[in-house]
Formats: C-alpha cells, sequence, structure tokens
C-alpha cells in the first residue's frame, strides 16, 4: 500500500540535463557579461566626471580620458549584446511571429536563429582578423596600448551573443511581445 502512494519519477533524459546544464551556464556566461557590461559604464561616466573635473577645475586636460571613455563605451554596447539577445529584446519579426501558427512559429525561431547566429560567427571571425591587423596601430593619448584591446570587442561580445541567442532559442522570453500594441 505505502508503495503505491510513492510517486515514480522518470529518470531525466541527456537532452534535458544538457539543455539545463547548458542554460546554467549561459546564465552565468551572460549575467557576467552583463556585469562587465554595467562596469564599463560606470568607468565611462567616471572618467567623463574626471575629464570635466581635469579640464575645468585642475585646468590640465587628460586627453586619454576621451579615448578611454570611447572604448569603455564600445565595450559596454558589445557586452551588452548577449543580455539583450538572451531576453529577446533584439530586432525581431514581431509581426510575422504574432500572426504565425504555432508550428510556424518554432521553424520562423529557428531560422532567425541560425541567421542570426551566422551573422554573429561573421563579425566574430572578421573582428578577430581586425583586431589581429589592429596590433601594429597604437591608441593615440594611450600610445603604449595597441588597438587590438579596442578592436577585441567586436569577437568577444559576439561569441558571448551566439550563447545569448542559443539561450533564447532554447528557453525563450520574448517580453516585448507581451506588451506590444
Amino acid at each position: 500500500m505505502e508503495a503505491a502512494s510513492l510517486s515514480v519519477e522518470a529518470p531525466a533524459t541527456g537532452t534535458s540535463t544538457l539543455k539545463t546544464s547548458f542554460l546554467a551556464f549561459e546564465r552565468r556566461l551572460t549575467g557576467f557579461a552583463d556585469w562587465l557590461a554595467c562596469a564599463m559604464l560606470v568607468l565611462a561616466a567616471g572618467l567623463g566626471m574626471f575629464q570635466v573635473l581635469a579640464r575645468f577645475v585642475l585646468e590640465q586636460p587628460a586627453e586619454w580620458t576621451e579615448v578611454m571613455i570611447r572604448f569603455s563605451l564600445i565595450w559596454m554596447v558589445f557586452l551588452g549584446i548577449p543580455a539583450a539577445f538572451r531576453m529577446g529584446s533584439m530586432v525581431s519579426v514581431d509581426l510575422m511571429h504574432r500572426l504565425a501558427p504555432p508550428a510556424f512559429r518554432r521553424v520562423l525561431e529557428v531560422f532567425i536563429s541560425v541567421v542570426t547566429i551566422a551573422l554573429l560567427v561573421i563579425i566574430a571571425w572578421y573582428g578577430w582578423d581586425y583586431a589581429q591587423r589592429g596590433k601594429v596601430q597604437t591608441i593615440i593619448g594611450l600610445e603604449s596600448y595597441s588597438m587590438f584591446w579596442a578592436y577585441l570587442a567586436l569577437p568577444v561580445g559576439s561569441i558571448l551573443a551566439i550563447f545569448g541567442v542559443i539561450g533564447n532559442f532554447l528557453d525563450p522570453v520574448h517580453q516585448e511581445l507581451d506588451t506590444a500594441q
């Protein structure tokens, strides 16, 4: 009698375990990238305040701050893209998604995910090539550093965004569709 009342759960399949593990890894990776993007915004704001203070109060302009603000904003954008993809907040085909029958919605999501990943792979590939070519170019105002570090934002952000795209495909979040008018 007691054995009959116990529920027996089916063992987790390898696919669901793999999916759960990937989503947990992706959540940590995207969260870390998002945290770094926020840090880049704080850095840009702090450097902007320092630049104003140095130029107008101390009357000793710091040329390097403008360059660092620009690069921190570039890194902020590319580190923030994975979170945008993960939340389904990037440009999407909302009307087609809303009007499509449920079976076609998944086909549309597969197509959009594959095309997006292909674009991100291209950006990563050429971004890495561009960063390699930038090794010989120095940053104006920070001559001891090469442009490699600025251009590296393209492949790093693109690779991180691929994880966000796959995460959104496996566990879709379409908040903009819920509030669309």
